[in-house]
């Protein structure tokens, strides 16, 4: 008999499974695609040509994780962007960020905003710091029955709370303002000049269909800023090997530990009795029995595909129906004959731009109004457009002088007005966006060798995004924390016994970071010890 099943092989899957099966636990993973990774995987796209399919940077992953699992030591090797990010602006004028330089950079459009800059990155690294000490933590859960049951939640509640009160009245505010504001209103209060907030405010609709002056967008600002690469905080960077080479470590790792991993086995059922679950039934009819089931799907496949209706509570099955889905996300990966010549920034040589994040956004307006676009028409005409060539720091994944790139593009619906389909319009869609890119480096287009396209609906078939969604669930308020993916089930736990989730629709949320699979395991591994006590007992 096996202790856990995992539903899933991406990479909070294979984090869940290596510190189960570490604890001594006998766990299977299931991968319905052929490859481990889900979506951070690494394929050759054009011939000669790999990159990372889906996820496409590093910054999130947590640090414990790497460490514990011995990523390194399992072939993973991370770079630093020698810049984080370049914003083209127009013929003549664009904006890096990173290195040192951002002050004397900003300096060229507001001299005010550049002595700001040391004030902001101290407020908002306050913050981070906050959450980085959060990820790994289980949230308080709402629990019920006596007050027994909820004297654990309440001490958990306690430790956040003073937490909380050790932060200076300044830093709970600035927190405040960071949970509940759009960035664009946050943004506004700090800086004066249209650049530097185009950048900082990117990060704010990075996989949320939403515009940056939306509530609450401020916190999705947040989320990207509290990562770190090589211990430096803040830091984005490239895995050798693209982000395959993380979730490949990552498999060595659980196998090493003794974790049967099998590919090209999706999951049509996960099995019940007398209110647990017990094991799953695969899609070509194979039953499989465990002691748990642990699925790292979108919380709303797991709980209206995988799982009998009848078995949930009404009100959390409807919950669950309507839990929000959608990043307004349309990725592709290009193959280029040689580098962009940007006409701010002429050359197709390698230089520090062409190693950064180079955001197609010149200002929050520009952004809001790509938002709305894509509300009324089904994707923005002046779409924003981030483009990451990584070949620049990883020559193996590209044939000697010719380069790929990642497109990670936004605004587009999840699903298209009036009932139109994604598979007719895609190629229309890729178009634009390389027109997009095109408009500021114009070699661009004819450079395009091959391409592969992902509409929201190609992410939501290939890798189970539901509506495309990169974080499993929206990171509104009403989904965070413990209310993450429902209130009375932050930790983990959903509401039929030995039945857990790992995956992105957990806290801490979305990103390559591996906290909800390690969350996961340590409450699973409480259960798995206090039924071994009670047997001990009776």
């Amino acid at each position: 008999m096996r202790d856990a099943i995992i539903i899933g092989g991406g990479h909070n899957g294979l984090v869940c499974a290596w510190y189960l099966a570490r604890a001594g636990l006998k766990v299977t993973v299931l991968e319905q695609r052929d490859v481990v990774g889900g979506a951070a995987v690494t394929e050759e796209f054009h011939p000669g040509f790999r990159n990372s399919v889906a996820a496409y940077t590093v910054s999130l992953l947590n640090p414990k994780i790497i460490q514990d699992m011995d990523l390194a030591g399992h072939g993973l090797r991370i770079v630093e962007r020698p810049l984080s990010n370049f914003l083209p602006l127009d013929d003549s004028s664009y904006l890096k960020i990173g290195a040192g330089r951002t002050a004397q950079e900003v300096a060229r459009f507001s001299q005010r905003d550049a002595d700001r800059l040391e004030a902001y990155n101290r407020h908002l690294d306050s913050a981070a710091d906050l959450l980085r000490d959060l990820v790994l933590q289980t949230p308080p859960n709402r629990v019920q029955g006596s007050w027994l049951a909820a004297l654990p939640e309440l001490i958990k509640a306690g430790k956040l709370g003073n937490r909380m009160r050790a932060l200076s009245l300044s830093s709970q505010r600035e927190l405040l303002d960071l949970f509940t504001k759009s960035a664009g209103d946050y943004l506004d209060g700090w800086f004066e000049s249209a650049p530097i907030k185009a950048v900082y405010g990117f990060d704010s609709v990075v996989g949320n269909y939403a515009s940056p002056y939306t509530p609450g967008s401020a916190y999705v600002l947040l989320h990207h800023v509290f990562g770190e690469v090589n211990g430096k905080k803040g830091a984005w960077g490239h895995a050798i090997g693209g982000m395959g080479a993380i979730t490949q470590a990552m498999a060595k790792a659980a196998q090493a530990q003794g974790v049967d991993i099998r590919t090209g086995t999706a999951v049509e059922e996960v099995l019940l009795a007398k209110g647990r679950a017990t094991g799953v039934v695969t899609r070509k009819g194979e039953r499989l029995d465990a002691r748990a089931v642990v699925s790292n799907l979108n919380p709303r496949l797991l709980y209206t595909r995988l799982v009998d209706p009848g078995a949930l509570p009404d009100d959390f099955l409807r919950r669950m129906q309507a839990w929000r889905c959608g990043s307004g996300t349309f990725r592709m990966n290009v193959a280029l004959s040689e580098l962009p010549s940007f006409t701010c920034l002429p050359g197709t040589e390698v230089a520090e731009h062409h190693g950064s994040g180079i955001i197609i956004a010149p200002s929050l307006q520009y952004m809001e109004r790509a938002y709305h676009d894509a509300r009324s028409h089904g994707w923005s005409r002046a779409p924003i457009v981030e483009v990451l060539v990584p070949s620049t720091l990883d020559p193996t994944l590209a044939p000697p002088g010719q380069h790929v790139a990642s497109l990670f593009c936004q605004h587009v619906a999840p699903q298209l007005p009036d009932g139109a389909s994604w598979d007719a319009h895609r190629d229309e869609v890729a178009d634009l966006m390389i027109d997009t890119v095109n408009r500021y480096a114009p070699n661009f287009k004819r450079s395009v060798l091959g391409r592969q396209i992902m509409s929201p609906l190609d992410l939501e078939r290939s890798f189970g995004l539901v509506g495309g969604d990169i974080f499993h669930g929206a990171l509104g308020l009403d989904q965070l924390f413990a209310a993450r993916p429902m209130l009375g089930h932050a930790d983990y736990r959903g509401p039929i016994a030995s039945l857990y989730t790992c995956g992105a629709g957990t806290h801490p949320g979305g990103g390559v970071t591996g906290a909800p699979g390690h969350n996961a395991a340590r409450e699973i591994l409480r259960d798995f010890s206090s039924r071994h006590k009670t047997r001990q007992t009776a």
